[in-house]
């Protein structure tokens, strides 16, 4: 009995085509929701290290009295013997709690943006938290002090993804994390806002985060301002 000759010469050019595009267009359904997965994983992963790194800052401000700024600085240095610079951005700040023994990794300062990199693990020195190795901004006083622990606990203290090409301005990315900011509070609670696509701009509770007013969570004796972190060269 002969063999269908279909059945020994195997698909058909056809038929080939037919499961290509059958895969292709299951690939296309596949793929937003793939998408959408990865950056909730990033979201996630971004809120499990804002909650850490506000655990540490709380351990800072009980040690030298405040959260890291030029002050805390010197006497991290002087407490270390070890020379820390002093600096304005988020990397220099947070480059502190690294010297001063309270955090042993940079992988909790890491948060997916669109100019980071994953740490490199090399902590000694100016290699800790080099440029793109931060992906939080943290919220200073506008005259460079450091803000503490105490205060208004709706207060925010870190907040990502900024906008990279807008990091001097303070708006926010929409792509990392699916149109939400993350941003840890005074009382280590992390919340996901909305980031308005049209301005890159949040609110919360309605207001601005950097707004100051008796109806606000910084009230009238403070003038917040944001030290960003530095871009991977």
């Amino acid at each position: 009995m002969k063999m269908n000759s279909k059945l020994r010469g195997g698909f058909t050019l056809v038929e080939l085509l037919v499961v290509i595009v059958i895969i292709a267009a299951l690939a296309g359904l596949a793929s937003p929701a793939i998408l959408r997965s990865r950056k909730k994983a990033d979201q996630t992963e971004a809120v499990s290290n804002a909650r850490q790194i506000g655990i540490s800052l709380m351990d800072f401000d009980t040690e030298y009295g405040s959260f890291p700024d030029t002050v805390t600085a010197a006497a991290v240095a002087a407490a270390t013997e070890t020379t820390v610079v002093s600096g304005a951005s988020a990397n220099d700040r947070f480059r502190q709690l690294i010297r001063a023994g309270i955090v042993e990794s940079e992988a909790i300062f890491y948060a997916k943006t669109a100019f980071t990199r994953k740490p490199d693990g090399i902590i000694n020195g100016e290699e800790a938290l080099k440029g793109g190795e931060v992906g939080f901004s943290f919220f200073v006083k506008a005259d460079g002090g450091g803000l503490s622990s105490a205060g208004n606990s709706g207060r925010p203290i870190l907040v990502t993804p900024s906008k990279e090409s807008l990091l001097a301005t303070g708006d926010f990315d929409p792509d990392p994390f699916d149109s939400k900011a993350v941003i840890l509070k005074l009382d280590n609670s992390v919340t996901s806002v909305n980031i308005i696509k049209a301005s890159g701009r949040i609110l919360l509770s309605g207001k601005a985060p950097l707004a100051t007013g008796e109806d606000t969570v910084w009230g009238t004796g403070i003038t917040p301002a944001f030290a960003h972190p530095t871009k991977r060269q």
